[in-house]
């Protein structure tokens, strides 16, 4: 029992919410080769978009897994016993019950407009449970790019990293790059370091409002 709330207690919020829907895991699984942690439907989805790679590292998937991936388990019996903040009205609720809790958060409703049900086909890579070297560095440097970069509401706006338009919700944002760059096709420097791709990701996503 000590061993398990040691382990609990070695996580932080971010690392219950998956890299594609930006969510909390919704059925997380874990792939076995980069231990990347995603939530089932997200994973499936990738699997058929983009084939045998896994959806943040690129790296290899097996064809067993594409169809049938391993429930994080562990993750799952974890959440069920941390809370953590609603992201909008700041009220704490278990992470296994934050899902069920957007869908009747005012808040929640009046920044993203939908219920967290909805996975975007637009992957923003964010690290999570398994995704990340854990620097302290880093994440200290992206948490004060976010906190500088909100708006006058206290809520974050975003610039679309593909057309340049700005001043979007995080909803909005999601919403336009389904409609208008869904099927673009975007270069990747292979040579630059995940990391190092992340903080380029974060520098472009969101804008100062001044």
């Amino acid at each position: 029992m000590s061993e398990e709330l040691s382990a609990a207690t070695a996580y932080t919020e971010d690392d219950f919410y998956c890299p594609v829907c930006q969510e909390v895991f919704k059925t997380p699984v874990r792939t076995a080769a980069c231990q990347h942690v995603f939530c089932r439907k997200c994973f499936l989805t990738a699997m058929r978009e983009s084939g045998i790679h896994c959806p943040l590292c690129r790296g290899n998937v097996s064809r067993r897994e594409r169809a049938y991936p391993e429930r994080a388990l562990d993750l799952e019996n974890i959440m069920r016993k941390l809370s953590g903040s609603c992201r909008c009205c700041a009220k704490k609720i278990k992470f296994y019950r934050m899902r069920h809790h957007y869908k009747s958060c005012k808040k929640y409703q009046d920044e993203y407009g939908v219920s967290s049900s909805v996975i975007p086909n637009f992957k923003i890579s964010q690290d999570s449970i398994g995704n990340s070297n854990r620097s302290e560095t880093s994440t200290s440097d992206s948490t004060e790019a976010y906190q500088e970069n909100t708006s006058s509401s206290g809520h974050p706006t975003f610039k679309c990293p593909l057309c340049q338009e700005s001043n979007f919700t995080r909803q909005r944002l999601l919403d336009h790059c389904n409609s208008n760059h869904l099927f673009q096709m975007v270069p990747v420097n292979l040579q630059l370091d995940e990391e190092t791709q992340y903080q380029t990701a974060v520098e472009e996503s969101f804008q100062l409002n001044i």
